[in-house]
């Protein structure tokens, strides 16, 4: 295998390459997340057809489209993935994992960064899956809700294990179940993430900000806590906090934790609803306390050792962006092979030491101790055994669930 570069995350340059890359992935998936965005899609009838989350429901799952697999004759794989997601070369101009790949198997990997937004991305796709035609890519990245809508329609199809032996073994423990795709038989995880509390100890007067009660109604930080304008982690937090499992709620269960933040926004506790645009006033002080994303904290705790972080004891929520395997792709094996390829740990720490977000492949640590350390013992990329019993997957929702939780929260959030 190739040597890899390994980067210098301290300097000045790479930080801010990390942190436009970590940008632009929040604020694109806060848009795709955006709640006003998914009652419109609801109401143009742009939610899943039949209304069922075949997981929640007992519905059955349709079966995936799937076309003739020229992976034998046709050395290439289309992927398409989120922007500033991918080990990079010093010089920006290769991707070395990708490079590595190609020369381990004579696979061809035609990487594309044209997966903008979830939402987006499944309107460009959409009209060729309803039709049953080739969408031109063999393999995606899709966040969780997505994937759920993908499954349900049946739109991606199942993965064949003989092809991805590494991703059977090395998955971690906590991803394996999830409920919107029980046994992972459609998807595996690319990259995840946690949402969980970040405060700033100058702007708290040294206190520490680690339960959302005390986000919620400590009244020294009062018209300074921002929530996360995403639903599925604002909600799951507050979920977690009543004793409530985000993976396994009743609408009853949601109404209570938006009469919670309804409370504390009737309070003047929040100063509002935010994407990743917390990140500027949290440094600053101008909020105090938030919901926050790992990915961000991490970058900016280089900038400020005031910015602190906390997972809370009563859970949080963990969200994934996954592989799937479209309908009608036409190199299925060969996508299989590339996502058992990032299923070795070594592989998955150098892509780590350049995205900076949680690897969903077990012995990736030791690998990245190899690289650097400092990030190896950073529980925000390479968390605990217990720190990952504590995390939530927000569960699937029906169609009808995406449009009236939607619109609750977007009542919540504009009022």
């Amino acid at each position: 295998m190739a040597e890899r570069p390994t980067p210098d995350l301290t300097s000045p340059a790479m930080r801010a390459a990390l942190l436009r890359g970590l940008t632009t992935r929040r604020s694109l998936m806060t848009g795709a997340f955006g709640v006003g965005a998914s009652v419109a899609l609801a109401a143009c009838g742009s939610a899943p057809r039949g209304g069922t989350n075949p997981s929640a429901s007992g519905a059955a799952t349709p079966t995936a489209k799937a076309a003739q697999d020229m992976s034998d004759s046709e050395k290439v794989v289309n992927w398409s993935n989120w922007s500033s997601y991918i080990d990079v070369s010093e010089d920006e101009k290769s991707r070395p994992s990708l490079d590595a790949f190609t020369k381990e198997t004579g696979i061809k990997v035609n990487y594309t960064e044209d997966y903008n937004d979830n939402d987006e991305f499944y309107a460009k796709v959409r009209p060729l899956l309803e039709a049953g035609e080739d969408t031109g890519r063999d393999v995606w990245c899709s966040t969780d809700w997505m994937v759920a809508r993908l499954i349900r329609q049946g739109y991606v199809q199942q993965l064949d294990y003989a092809n991805i032996p590494n991703g059977q073994a090395n998955l971690e423990d906590s991803l394996k179940n999830v409920e919107f795709d029980p046994g992972r038989k459609f998807s595996l995880p690319w990259q995840s993430g946690f949402a969980g509390i970040a405060y700033n100890l100058d702007a708290t007067g040294g206190k520490k900000i680690e339960t959302m009660t005390q986000l919620l109604t400590d009244p020294s930080l009062k018209g300074k806590v921002t929530l996360l304008s995403e639903m599925r982690d604002t909600v799951g937090l507050v979920l977690c906090e009543m004793g409530k499992d985000p993976s396994n709620f009743t609408k009853a269960d949601f109404d209570a934790a938006i009469e919670m933040i309804q409370k504390a926004k009737d309070a003047g506790q929040l100063k509002g609803f935010t994407g990743n645009d917390y990140t500027d006033g949290l440094t600053k002080g101008d909020i105090a306390a938030c919901v926050a994303w790992t990915g961000d904290v991490v970058q900016l705790q280089f900038e400020n050792e005031k910015v602190q972080y906390v997972l809370p004891q009563a859970g949080f929520t963990l969200w994934s962006d996954n592989f799937v395997i479209p309908a009608m792709a036409k190199h299925k094996k060969n996508a299989e092979k590339l996502i058992d390829y990032y299923y070795q740990p070594a592989v998955m720490a150098e892509v780590e030491a350049w995205v900076n977000y949680i690897p969903p492949v077990k012995g990736t640590k030791d690998e990245l101790t190899k690289i650097d350390e400092e990030l190896a013992t950073n529980e925000l990329i390479v968390p605990t055994p217990e720190v990952l019993s504590r995390a939530k997957v927000f569960r699937g929702l029906t169609a009808e669930e995406e449009t009236s939780f939607a619109r609750a929260f977007s009542d919540l959030t504009s009022s």
